[in-house]
């Protein structure tokens, strides 16, 4: 393994110094960077979520939140912040089965049901892309909100996850409602995704950071990465944090929530920060 993580952290610094140094134009459509009411309401109703058996009585449910069928026991829960490309990405529902079906319930809400949301292709500039983060932050309180008024989320057990446009949120989150944090294709590093990190972690904080070692938007793979000190994990930022566990995949893609490692990563992580069994 340490020997495949040093082939493929060469092969991202010749890629890097080969590539076009020259950025490409990144394009922003929408307006609106702050939840209404009316899409607070409907960032949960039309949140996808799943609910293991032992919280249904009966068999795994995988749905909208709207839809959610009675429930007779209360269950760990992973509330999770989408990419920028959102739900329809058909990985998050598979993810979220798979963790259902490992006794987790989670909730990822619908970010892109405000109308006119922001969305773009990168690169943009910082001050756009912090909008944006500042709208993802505000999803999480309006996520724990309506998860306290569910009898099968267990307020105990709730981790919070996040990947790509979903990472800075996860990161930055400086509460104390989540018994751990996932951070999955972010860096917490300074570059053109941010003004600055500001990833904010306490000695003890339980936190797991997957990422692929040739990520292609946050590891010195990509050409306009602005950061040429970029090591493309959250090790730096989360020194401090002797909690904290750092999965570096090599060669995976950015979207790695169903690579066996990934999965292998998380599930022994949540066995030692959660239990699924009263």
């Amino acid at each position: 393994m340490r020997f495949s993580v040093i082939v493929a952290t060469l092969a991202a610094l010749l890629s890097a110094g080969t590539a076009q140094a020259q950025a490409p134009v990144g394009v922003v459509t929408g307006s609106a960077w702050q939840h209404t009411p009316e899409s607070a309401q409907a960032l949960i109703a039309e949140a996808d979520v799943a609910l293991p058996a032992r919280a249904t009585g009966g068999a795994v449910y995988y749905g909208k939140f709207k839809a959610i069928p009675p429930t007779q026991a209360r269950v760990p829960v992973i509330v999770f912040l989408h990419g920028s490309g959102g739900l329809g990405l058909k990985a998050i529902g598979e993810w979220q089965r798979w963790l259902a079906g490992e006794g987790y319930a989670s909730i990822a809400p619908n970010s892109m049901i405000l109308p006119d949301r922001i969305t773009y292709t990168s690169p943009i500039g910082r001050d756009a892309y912090e909008k944006i983060h500042a709208l993802r932050a505000s999803e999480i309180p309006l996520t724990l909100a309506a998860l306290r008024t569910q009898n099968w989320a267990d307020p105990r057990q709730l981790i919070l996850a996040g990947a790509s446009e979903g990472g800075p949120a996860v990161a930055r989150y400086a509460g104390d409602a989540f018994a751990g944090r996932v951070i999955m294709s972010w860096s917490c590093e300074d570059n053109y995704f941010v003004t600055a990190h500001r990833t904010a972690v306490r000695d003890g904080d339980k936190i797991l950071n997957i990422m692929s070692s040739v990520d292609p938007f946050f590891s010195r793979t990509n050409s306009w990465l602005d950061s040429p000190t970029a090591v493309g994990h959250c090790a730096p930022a989360l020194r401090d944090d002797k909690a904290a566990m750092i999965v570096l995949i090599p060669g995976a893609p950015h979207t790695l929530l169903n690579l066996p490692q990934a999965r292998l990563a998380l599930l022994g992580w949540l066995r030692d920060v959660v239990v699924t069994k009263e």
